[in-house]
Formats: structure tokens, C-alpha cells, sequence
């Protein structure tokens, strides 16, 4: 049984550095990539649990100090200042 060969957008060779050139598939409980521009090769096993996420400013929880700092910014209508 074997899948389908996806492109992965974005992606750049870790060995020739050609961006938009690894495809991915998954057969047999087993995850590869391969560049086409070169001969990188790789393969890894899926693992039953998910992958922790990478933490990213969207996902970091947000320090309270730091939105009580925050003050409005107040915009002067130069006509009412006569």
C-alpha cells in the first residue's frame, strides 16, 4: 500500500538548501521526505502520540504586568487647542 508523494510549500533542503522541493509520504507506520533537486533522503516513525507544539507568541500565555503598562493613546484635535 503506498500513498500519495506531497509537496511540502515552504519547506527548504536541510542538505542543498532549495526551497519548495521536499516531498513527504507516509507507508508502513513510517514518515519520508526526499528533495528532488538533490539526494537527500529521510525517514522517521510516527509516533502514536502527538508532537508536543512549538510555542509561539500566539501560544505563550500573556504576562498581566505587562497589559497593565499598556496606556491609550489619546489623539488632540489641533482646531480645539486655539
Amino acid at each position: 500500500m503506498s500513498s500519495i508523494k506531497r509537496f511540502i510549500a515552504g519547506v527548504t533542503c536541510p542538505r542543498c538548501a532549495s526551497m519548495d522541493r521536499i516531498r513527504a509520504w507516509e507507508q508502513h507506520g513510517i514518515r519520508y521526505r526526499e528533495c528532488v533537486s538533490c539526494d537527500f533522503f529521510e525517514q522517521l516513525p510516527i509516533e502514536d502520540e502527538a508532537a508536543p507544539e512549538l510555542t509561539t507568541r500566539v501560544n505563550q500565555v500573556r504576562d498581566e504586568q505587562k497589559i497593565q503598562d499598556v496606556q491609550p493613546v489619546r489623539i488632540l484635535d489641533p482646531g480645539k487647542n486655539k
